[in-house]
């Protein structure tokens, strides 16, 4: 129960997210470099910490919205089996161990950290109430941890790592949008108050104009990376894509909770068979 409460806290369900700081070491067939591989691991658990830090700190701020929540009230801090000066700590402790992880890396991946514990704080603050700035803070968040894994393997930053993670990002967070519209109704702004600033209409306009440039980026990359056999995982990566879109338009829960994607075996074992191919192109 206690490792429960605690994992809630610094919500290790979220961990999935810093995956993406294992990009350049992939791409840049270095992945079974021993030396940069502990680097990037060490790289993804500085990035936990860090997020671990921002959580609480969100969930303090929040504490009062989200003890009247009908799901926020169940949270570690909110519903009081966590103190506040605990949480304090804890989140102290963290953002600790995350700095000092990323100093021993890289001044510059230190900075990284750095920069997305500053974005994250804002936008616990205030950054998440604004329309438009809350999905487009949410999507660079993405870039950043992709960028950092550049800094702990030494090498140059490609665009396509900036443009596939931003418009895949972008995709996910207005999916999850449009997905809290569709299955919370007249009640979503109850939930997330940015919401009330968007509709229907408006996260369909946005999730087309997201898909279209994520589909175009990706292809753009598999024909210009030099493996022209990444062409093949285009069929796969689209039919993965017009799955998800498929599951936010039917009011699935997996958009609103991308780590439930296990539920639903054509997206999962089609995201699976991605991987797969890349690593086959890539490595054999």
């Amino acid at each position: 129960m206690v490792i429960k409460i605690f994992a809630d806290l610094i919500r290790v369900k979220q961990w999935y997210k810093n995956l993406v700081v294992f990009l350049p070491l992939i791409f840049s067939l270095l992945l079974f470099n021993k030396p940069l591989l502990l680097n990037t691991i060490l790289a993804f658990i500085s990035l936990c910490f860090i997020s671990s830090a921002n959580y609480i700190i969100n969930d303090l701020l929040d504490i009062k919205n989200d003890r009247i929540h009908p799901e926020k009230r169940l949270r570690s801090i909110a519903s009081g089996r966590i103190s506040a000066l605990s949480a304090v700590f804890f989140s102290l402790v963290f953002f600790m161990l995350a700095i000092l992880i990323a100093y021993i890396l890289s001044i510059n991946f230190l900075l990284i950290v750095l920069i997305l514990f500053l974005i994250n704080s804002l936008y616990s603050i205030f950054l998440k109430k604004e329309p438009f700035v809350d999905i487009l803070v949410v999507a660079t968040n993405f870039v950043l941890r992709a960028i950092s894994g550049v800094f702990v393997i030494n090498r140059d930053i490609s665009p396509w790592l900036i443009l596939c993670p931003f418009f895949l990002a972008l995709f996910l967070i207005i999916g999850k949008r449009r997905a809290d519209l569709e299955i919370l109704k007249e009640d979503a702004y109850k939930h997330k108050e940015v919401l009330k600033f968007y509709t229907s209409e408006i996260t369909g306009v946005l999730l087309t104009i997201s898909t279209t440039l994520l589909i175009i980026s990706y292809s753009l990359y598999a024909f210009l990376s030099g493996h022209k056999l990444l062409l093949v995982t285009l069929p796969v990566s689209i039919f993965v894509i017009f799955r998800y879109l498929h599951l936010i338009y039917i009011g699935s829960e997996i958009p609103r909770s991308p780590e439930k994607m296990y539920k639903d075996k054509a997206l999962f074992f089609g995201t699976i068979l991605w991987i797969i191919l890349i690593f086959l192109i890539l490595y054999i």
